[in-house]
């Protein structure tokens, strides 16, 4: 007969799983010495951040007598000689680690067997393009715990959003610039790092019809606050916009830019519950303002927040789109496609709803890069790095008492985890 702990350890570690019991992976992260290595990022384009920075990788090797390790790579932000003067080494085969960190999907070919992935997968909601990469993570007996699911208590607790703000907000400016001539801004990925980015800022003397609206609340939005904060240009109240005179910016909630459909009071619980019974609101603030910077979440159930009928009405005043949200053919209409940082801007036609050069004249200007964490790498990688560390490295190591792994792992032991399931069509198909 187990004794009494015994029996409470398998029933708080072992689950089972399509009839068969199966030992969690965490158990045996409890026993045995682990070998943790950081992957060069081989996705196209390429992409320069890195999920631990070497002195977050010297602090994990130090609390917690564990081995690491990091692949070579010419194109991280983050030298390997930065590695190495933290006592990291190089290590091209990362076949004897046992948990692997990257930031976006590892090539399938780069897929190592058995092993414990972190990375971007983009699967969970059944994206077409990376079907084929969980289904090889399946097929490899890999366990897959993508950053995406990291949560506590219902929130996220690992993101870039906070610099896809940043840096979007920035490029909004610096978009406006190069469509109007009024100013000039030095592209934010040409910046050593935030505080670089910031002092391209300093000095200008911005516009008086440089009116911006904001949307959303969240990590992204902050994000651009700070940005919009280290411009120096003003910020007021959303009921002060249809009455200030002067460049401005102003922040929109939920309630300014949703309103009923049926004229009743505004229940935020409601909208977020079921979106269905509400309608845009946003022309109320877009006759009187000039560049939007869309940084909310969005709920594909909810009404677009312009739509292109919206964008050729007299009154919308808006001439400037920087989507941070970047939701192809969803709530903002001038959203036709994703932008890259190479080639940041093109141009809206509203009366034709077709894309133009950035510089036509009728065109609504519009900044669309999907990536925009991408172009502050250093900084992006240490705010990343700073809360694996605190929020996710110690569930390697204390048995996932927690359960944040747990709820995060996409597959594992060659099949998929129980609440994904629902992902067996979308992988058999792929």
């Amino acid at each position: 007969m187990w004794s009494a702990k015994i029996r409470e350890f398998y029933a708080n570690y072992v689950h089972i799983n399509k009839g068969t019991m199966r030992i969690h992976a965490k158990i045996i992260t409890i026993f045995k010495h682990m070998k943790i290595g950081i992957v060069r990022e081989g996705k196209i384009p390429i992409d320069k951040r890195v999920a631990l920075i070497p002195e977050h990788a010297a602090q994990l090797k130090d609390k917690f007598k564990c081995e690491i390790v990091v692949q070579s790579s010419a194109i991280r932000a983050i030298s390997d000689e930065e590695y190495v003067r933290h006592g990291i080494d190089l290590q091209q085969d990362l076949s004897d680690c046992d948990v692997l960190f990257g930031v976006k999907e590892v090539p399938i070919h780069d897929l190592i067997q058995s092993k414990t992935y972190f990375f971007f997968s983009h699967t969970y909601k059944q994206q077409p393009y990376n079907a084929k990469l969980l289904r090889a993570c399946v097929e490899r007996n890999i366990r897959l715990i993508d950053y995406e699911l990291l949560k506590k208590n219902g929130t996220r607790v690992v993101a870039f959003g906070r610099f896809a703000g940043l840096v979007g907000a920035y490029n909004g400016l610096r978009g406006w610039a190069e469509k109007y001539g009024q100013f000039v801004l030095k592209p934010a990925h040409e910046c050593h790092d935030m505080q670089d980015m910031f002092d391209q800022l300093k000095g200008i003397d911005w516009p008086a019809d440089l009116r911006i609206l904001l949307t959303g609340k969240g990590r992204v939005a902050g994000g651009a606050v700070e940005t919009l904060k280290a411009a120096g240009i003003p910020e007021i109240a959303p009921e002060d916009v249809e009455n200030y005179e002067g460049c401005f910016w102003s922040q929109l909630d939920v309630e300014h830019y949703y309103r009923t459909s049926d004229g009743s009071p505004f229940d935020r619980k409601a909208l977020f519950a079921d979106p269905s019974g509400f309608e845009s609101d946003f022309m109320r603030y877009a006759r009187y303002a000039k560049l939007y910077i869309a940084g909310h979440y969005y709920d594909s159930r909810a009404p677009f927040i312009f739509s292109r009928a919206d964008a050729k009405q007299p009154d919308f005043a808006i001439t400037y789109v920087a989507d941070i949200s970047c939701d192809i053919d969803g709530p903002v209409a001038s959203t036709l496609r994703a932008s890259t940082i190479a080639e940041p801007f093109y141009g809206y036609l509203a009366a034709e709803e077709k894309e133009v050069a950035h510089d036509h004249p009728e065109a609504i200007g519009v900044m669309a890069v999907d990536n925009l964490p991408c172009e502050l790498p250093r900084d992006a990688s240490l705010s990343f790095g700073s809360d694996l560390m605190e929020h996710v490295i110690p569930a390697l190591f204390d048995g996932d008492k927690e359960h944040i792994l747990y709820r995060a792992t996409e597959c594992e032991n060659g099949v998929l985890a129980k609440d994904f399931e629902y992902l067996q069509t979308y992988i058999d198909k792929a």
